[in-house]
């Protein structure tokens, strides 16, 4: 494993705790059952890495971060800038032969596969099983004899149309297309207008696709079955409450997501009853607990090595240099955030802020399509601890930014130039209706609470998260944030 994957994983592991049904974003979750009679879960991860988390749990309720198969993002120089929702979008997890394969498709770029003998060790490198645009939401399926299909949905913002499920074939090793794709579902036709996210399976003597139709928020399930891998398939919903859908099915259980705003796609518990020969799905009594995971933290883009390091006792993130035209931290590729892990929460960020030019600026942000920061700017000789707040960043909305206090800075020698510094530390406080709050305090002990609660507002296609920045004016000397952990 590299050093940089080593990096985050040092730091995931040590929060890692098991968790009952997932109370956090893990968007378009796919499991399969282990080798050892255990289970491993993934999900999107769009364009935040290391990417494709994996979780591992030996009961589907309990489950804990415990790896990530992906630690960038290929083309690497289109994801080393930040591409909102972008990336990996509805990833497939299967077990063939003693191997591992994790498939995603790439909106922009095609199906991607990586492998491993060992879920929580080095995944091989991303290869690329069908370049193209608009595939998306693919998992593979090995037949009896060997031979390996592939089925997808399609994405109407990248090739101009959707709510259609096509099959191909693959060579039997999974690694390139050996037949062109068969249309074998249209939704529109069937009264499942955009349907996506297919898994697919067999049963029986039946293929069985599962993907969800009607919308992200309020969709239900649909199952295909078939005797042919091409169809015809015939099609029932198998279940359909608040927006309930899309998962893995396996043995008697459905692991699958709800959207809830601002805290993004949670984990749901069906279960699973064959009749008539349909996987008809109801609520399983463990559902509705409300665990985490306790996962750590990843960049907005690809990581780079001038993003930042871990430290002795910490991290480290240095400052971006933002763009002559910003406006707002949408465009910032060097975020250090992770998931709201929880309903409600409350965790204290203790940071030393070090600056070097007028205008660097480092602090916490809670961050998604609005988001609120709580920031130390500094003014050539001076910190200011100020609060902004910016509604619609992904439109280049600017921020409004309001005052707090002054800070006690030091300066020490560097090469004849003078850094400044300051401490402090922040609670980032969730209420329940994703409300959050900001704490401050400057020796730890006593904290002064900001009074303007922040309504957290999801990103693209992700929850909202927290964590820290730091950004200087563009071509200046970056300052840099230092985050005890």
């Amino acid at each position: 494993m590299n050093r940089i994957l080593t990096f985050i994983l040092s730091l995931l592991f040590i929060s890692s705790t098991y968790a009952q049904i997932v109370y956090a974003d893990y968007s378009d979750p796919d499991v399969c059952e282990g080798t050892n009679g255990d289970y491993w879960l993934t999900a999107s991860s769009f364009q935040c890495t290391p990417g494709l988390p994996i979780l591992h749990s030996t009961d589907l309720v309990h489950w804990k971060v415990v790896n990530y198969a992906l630690e960038k993002l290929v083309p690497i120089e289109h994801y080393n800038t930040v591409q909102h929702g972008n990336g990996i979008w509805a990833p497939s997890i299967r077990l063939h032969n003693d191997t591992y394969y994790i498939y995603w498709g790439d909106p922009d770029f095609g199906v991607f596969m990586v492998k491993t003998k060992d879920p929580m060790g080095k995944w091989d490198e991303p290869v690329l099983v069908i370049e193209g645009k608009g595939i998306i939401d693919t998992t593979p399926l090995w037949d009896e004899d060997g031979r390996c299909y592939l089925v997808n949905g399609w994405a109407n913002s990248r090739c101009g149309f959707n709510s259609i499920l096509t099959v191909r074939e693959l060579s039997s090793d999974g690694t390139k297309a050996i037949s062109q794709p068969v249309m074998v579902y249209d939704g529109y036709v069937n009264g499942d207008h955009t349907i996506e996210g297919p898994k697919f399976y067999k049963k029986d003597g039946y293929y069985y696709i599962l993907a969800p139709a009607g919308s992200v928020t309020t969709g239900w399930t649909v199952a295909l079955r078939s005797k042919n891998v091409y169809g015809p398939y015939e099609n029932k919903i198998v279940f359909n409450k608040d927006g309930i859908h899309q998962g893995g099915w396996v043995k008697d259980k459905f692991v699958c997501f709800q959207e809830v705003g601002a805290y993004g796609r949670i984990l749901h518990l069906l279960d699973v009853k064959m009749k008539d020969g349909w996987p008809m799905m109801s609520i399983n009594k463990n559902d509705g607990i409300k665990g985490t995971t306790g996962e750590g933290y990843q960049w907005h883009s690809n990581y780079q090595e001038h993003y930042g390091f871990k430290t002795t006792n910490g991290t480290r993130v240095y400052g971006y240099n933002v763009s002559k035209e910003f406006k707002n931290m949408w465009e910032v590729p060097n975020l250090y955030l992770k998931k709201f892990d929880g309903e409600t929460f409350s965790d204290t960020l203790q940071l030393t802020v070090t600056a070097k030019v007028d205008g660097d600026k480092s602090g916490v942000v809670v961050m998604g399509r609005d988001y609120c920061s709580l920031s130390v700017d500094f003014d050539g000789k001076e910190f200011t601890l100020r609060q902004a707040v910016c509604k619609d960043a992904e439109k280049g909305k600017a921020e409004v930014v309001k005052d707090i206090c002054q800070l006690k800075s030091r300066p020490y020698g560097e090469g004849g130039k003078k850094n400044y510094e300051t401490s402090l530390s922040i609670i980032v406080k969730c209420e329940k209706g994703a409300l959050c709050r900001f704490s401050y305090s400057t020796d730890g002990k006593k904290y002064t609470p900001i009074a303007d609660t922040f309504q957290a507002r999801e990103g693209k296609w992700i929850g909202a998260k927290y964590g820290i920045f730091s950004i200087a004016p563009n071509g200046k000397t970056k300052g840099w944030i230092d985050m005890k952990e």
